[in-house]
This record gives C-alpha cells, sequence and structure tokens, in this order.
C-alpha cells in the first residue's frame, strides 16, 4: 500500500469509531475482512488510528481554534463526539507528523486508494495549523493529560499532586508484559526459551513472575506461548493475583474471572492443588478461559456461569479462604492500552460500575469463611472505585477489617525469598500501582479479612 492508501484506510477506521462497540474489535475485523493488507501496512494504519485517538484532545483543541467546529463536537476535548476522521488525520501530520502544507496535500491527490484531494478550506486549514506545536502553552490541563475534564477531577481525588503524572503516562502505549507459568517452566527457563523462539526479552523486578518483551513479536506462534510456558498479563495483574496469597490445598474463587487470565496464575500459585472456582456472568469469556488453562496446565480450576438468580453464592457461603474480585470498572489504569475508553465513560457509567462493585464486594464476603480474605482490585485510577468503595464496604461489613498489604508482602517475602521492595507506599494500607510509578497499568489492590 502507498502511504495515501494507509492513510485512506486510517480515516475510513477513524469514521467508524463512534458506532463501534471496542476500537480493537473494529481494527481486527477491518483486517480480518481484508487479507491483501500486509503485515507492515496494518501495523501503519493501526499506528495512526491509535495516534490519532490518543492524541485526540489536543488534536481536537487545535482544530477548534482553527475553526473546524464541526469536525470535533465540542471542541476542547471533553468527551465531544469523534465524528469525521478527515480534519483529525490532516491535524495529526501537521502537528505530531509536523509534515508541511504542501507535503500533505501530496498524500491527498485523490489517486487510485488515496484520500480525496483538499477542498480550499483544507488547504487553508493547514496553513493555519503550520508551525503549531502539538503541545500549545495555553491547553487547558485535562485537555493536554488526554482526559476528559470529569474524570481528571476524579483521579485528582485519589492521587492528587501525582495525578498529572499518571494521567500523563497514560497517554503513552504500553509495552508486552508476560508472565511465567510456574507450573511449567521457571523464569531463566522462560527466558531461554523465548530467546530461543528469537523474542528479545529482560526480567522485570516488580514481579519474580515478569518478562517485558521487546517490540511486538507475533507471541500466539511462538513455542513458549503455546507450550504454556508464559501468559501475557500485565504486572499489575500478576501482583494483584500474588497479594492474593493462594495456597496450596485451599480453597479460592475467582469472582470475576473473565476469560481466566488471574485464575492461571492463582493456579499456579496453589501448585495446582485445592479447589479454585473460576466465575463470571459472561460464558464466552469463561469458555475461552478453559482453552488457556488446558494450554497452561492448570488442572485445579472449574468454572461456574453466575446466571440471574443462581444460587451458586448461597450454597457456597463461608466455604473459601480467599475470594479474588477483579470488578468491572471504569479501565481508567489501561488507557494505554484502551486510549478510546476515556472517551467512552460517562458519570452515569462510573455510578453503574461502583453499584456493581458494591454489590459483588457483599457477594464476596458471605463467601468468604472467618479468618479468610477478600481481595478487591480494580483497573482504576478512581477514589470513587478504590479506597472510597472499600470504606463503604466496611460500614455495610462489620466483620471484615483491612489487612495492610505492606505487611501481607512482607510475610510473602519471607515464606518466599524472591520479592523485591514493597512497591507501594507503606504508611498505605492498600498498594496502588500505576504507569508513571511502576510502569504498569494502575491498579488499586485491598485486602480485606474476616475477622474470627
Amino acid at each position: 500500500m502507498t502511504p495515501a492508501a494507509r492513510l485512506a484506510a486510517a480515516i475510513e477506521l477513524l469514521d467508524a469509531l463512534p458506532g463501534a462497540p471496542a476500537a480493537d474489535d473494529l481494527l481486527s475485523a477491518y483486517f480480518r475482512a481484508r487479507r491483501f493488507i500486509g503485515a507492515k501496512d496494518r501495523r501503519a494504519i493501526a499506528e495512526r488510528v491509535w495516534g490519532v485517538v490518543r492524541r485526540r484532545a489536543r488534536l481536537a483543541h487545535a482544530l477548534a481554534r482553527a475553526g473546524v467546529a464541526e469536525a470535533t463536537g465540542e471542541g476542547a476535548g471533553d468527551s465531544a463526539p469523534w465524528l469525521a476522521g478527515r480534519p483529525f488525520v490532516l491535524a495529526d501530520l501537521m502537528l505530531a507528523d509536523g509534515l508541511a502544507p504542501g507535503a500533505v496535500e501530496g498524500l491527498f491527490d485523490g489517486g487510485p486508494h488515496a484520500p480525496p484531494p483538499l477542498s480550499p478550506a483544507e488547504r487553508d486549514l493547514l496553513e493555519v495549523l503550520a508551525g503549531q506545536p502539538l503541545e500549545a502553552a495555553d491547553l487547558p490541563p485535562h485537555v493536554a493529560l488526554e482526559c476528559p475534564a470529569w474524570l481528571a477531577e476524579e483521579a485528582a481525588r485519589g492521587l492528587g499532586a501525582a495525578a498529572a503524572d499518571e494521567l500523563a503516562a497514560q497517554r503513552d502505549p504500553a509495552g508486552t508484559v508476560l508472565r511465567v507459568n510456574t507450573l511449567k517452566a521457571d523464569r531463566a527457563t522462560a527466558l531461554a526459551a523465548l530467546a530461543e523462539a528469537g523474542i528479545e526479552a529482560r526480567p522485570l523486578d516488580l514481579s519474580p513472575w515478569a518478562i517485558a518483551v521487546e517490540g511486538r513479536p507475533n507471541l500466539p506462534a511462538a513455542a513458549p506461548y503455546r507450550d504454556g510456558l508464559v501468559e501475557v498479563q500485565d504486572t499489575s495483574a500478576q501482583l494483584c493475583a500474588l497479594l492474593t496469597d493462594a495456597r496450596p490445598h485451599q480453597p479460592v474463587a475467582d469472582l470475576c474471572a473473565g476469560a481466566g487470565g488471574k485464575s492461571l496464575a492463582l493456579a499456579a500459585s496453589m501448585a495446582n492443588s485445592g479447589r479454585l472456582v473460576a466465575l463470571d456472568v459472561d460464558k464466552r469469556r469463561l469458555d475461552q478461559g478453559a482453552g488457556r488453562a488446558k494450554r497452561a496446565g492448570a488442572t485445579v480450576i472449574t468454572r461456574h456461569h453466575l446466571r440471574e438468580n443462581d444460587r451458586w453464592a448461597d450454597r457456597n457461603a463461608g466455604k473459601f479462604a480467599r475470594v479474588l474480585v477483579d470488578a468491572p470498572c471504569s479501565g481508567s489504569g489501561t488507557w494505554r492500552r484502551q486510549p478510546a475508553q476515556r472517551w467512552r465513560l460517562t458519570q452515569a457509567d462510573l455510578e453503574r460500575l461502583r453499584a456493581t462493585q458494591a454489590g459483588l464486594l457483599d457477594t464476596a464476603a458471605g463467601l468468604v469463611r472467618r479468618g479468610g480474605r477478600v481481595i478487591y482490585a480494580t483497573c482504576s485510577l478512581l477514589e470513587a472505585e478504590g479506597a472510597a468503595q472499600v470504606t463503604a464496604f466496611l460500614a455495610r461489613q462489620p466483620r471484615f477489617e483491612v489487612l495492610p498489604a505492606a505487611r501481607v508482602w512482607a510475610a510473602l517475602g519471607e515464606r518466599r525469598g524472591d520479592l523485591g521492595a514493597y512497591p507501594g507506599d507503606p504508611d498505605d494500607p492498600f498498594l496502588r500501582l500505576g504507569a508513571h510509578a511502576h510502569g504498569c497499568d494502575g491498579f488499586f489492590i485491598a485486602l480485606l479479612r474476616r475477622r474470627g
């Protein structure tokens, strides 16, 4: 494909983005329907689309100042509609790529598979944008941070002065991190297998299981992945599984298991012995987890599809030593991986999510036995989904108390012998992780022990 044809494809995808349930699925379906597009072209098209999405607020601000309000909705990046992809791509070529107006016009020449030629108004737009920086000095703070104003305020409530640095870090793409499957290999063995497969990788200090992969290799085709030695899992999720402290022979429940990533880590921690139940309301994702478990050799996992009016929780009340609740949330800690999500979330969505989180916590409270623990986690930067949710839970469930995460980490370190320094604030009872401070997804983890 020519550079112009790649731009035409990117514009087509950006135009379709508002009606797509998920941006990742949109791109995957687009490329599946066009097998003729080679790997290099797919990568270039995807990078343009994701680049525009990551720079959306700053591009919208520049376009609004240039008078292109119809292309940017409200214009200042405050949950405005996406609308037309073409002006965003024009602005991206000028502000992010630093092209001259003539170079941009040469890409929009109306040739085969190229975008249509520029209109007089678009030529004028390029002249206005010429020489302007993407990071304009007068950008409103939430625009500079690529975040709706109300979400920036929500993040600041919990993160305080660190909010700006964390939100800025969330603008950048995330790298690929693997978890060693200790049912089949140790980290040194996994690293050697990756090297043999031609994949450049290195260990990470934050988790004893973590391996960072360089670039974007085709992992599903690599022997270490096919053979179950490694799984794709961000370091923050690994630490969540680690702090669950699931042990051999224990009964453990993963209440929001999804496709089973954390269930696999728990199975490894339990050395495939005990009882590990993966639960979710989404049967399709649970079924995906079955295939992953087979590849990983995680035989201890059983699955239960939670349905409306399901009595499973009543039948299993008080039976579990650990109940992990990785609750549905805003996903604000994963914006590096899902940059479009920050513009889709509404305040009404957040309130619905908070109600769901509270209900899941109460369900978990009924499942855990005396002396057992509920591990509450969200991949969120928002206080409303973290500490505030825990405070409300403790008021409803006085049988529970907070177990300081630093204390659990220290005990794990003594028992395991392979943990580094505690990654959080030792004076904070909760573990809060972030892209700026830790280079991983934003995560909140609370350990709640049932007295007795």
